[in-house]
């Protein structure tokens, strides 16, 4: 593997961290209805899992409420199901036999308060895996030089643009949990 494909690939890996973290974020409650808090639900419907968003149109008609209105009126058990199983997201779903309702309650200032540590061990749990990215591109390039396919500068080069990507990626992550932590603590 070319010096060159061990950066890109440590790139696609410090993307992948990002955006994992960045879909964390969004289950996120932050006391107002967003559809991407039911993103990573699933619902098992015709002897399968599902994600949710494939089984109904999930919209937030109101700043405190989230409405799903299901493809098939038969899957409004299961629906309503899920996402009362889902203990993460602590919502209590109710249905009129057509849609399925929730209300988004406030947060207490404890709610707000742990959510903010939630969003730090996040972003911890991102910096590690991008960590681990980073060690593996290291490693990857001192067998390269070992094998001598590139020279000590090289390498040298090849690893200060692998450590530029993963500064870069810490300073978006820090702004993402600062903005989140922000919208969590705005009443």
């Amino acid at each position: 593997m070319s010096p060159s494909q061990v950066v890109t690939e440590t790139k696609s890996k410090l993307d992948h961290a990002l955006a994992h973290f960045q879909d964390e974020l969004k289950k996120l409650r932050t006391g107002r209805a967003h559809p991407g808090m039911l993103d990573t639900l699933k619902v098992e419907v015709y002897g399968q899992q599902m994600p949710l968003k494939a089984t109904g149109n999930i919209t937030a008609p109101e700043a405190q409420l989230l409405q799903i209105t299901p493809f098939d009126p038969n899957n409004l058990q299961a629906i309503s199901n899920a996402i009362r199983d889902d203990q993460s997201l602590g919502l209590s779903p109710t249905d009129d036999g057509r849609v399925v309702r929730i209300s988004i309650p406030p947060l207490t200032t404890e709610t707000r308060a742990s959510m903010v540590k939630v969003i730090g061990q996040k972003v911890e749990d991102c910096m590690i895996t991008s960590r681990q990215g980073r060690h593996d591109g290291f490693k990857k390039l001192e067998q390269a030089e070992k094998d001598k396919d590139i020279s000590k500068d090289d390498r040298i080069r090849y690893e200060k643009q692998i450590d530029d990507l993963v500064a870069k990626q810490k300073s978006e992550v820090d702004r993402l949990a600062v903005e989140k932590e922000k919208e969590l603590m705005t009443i």
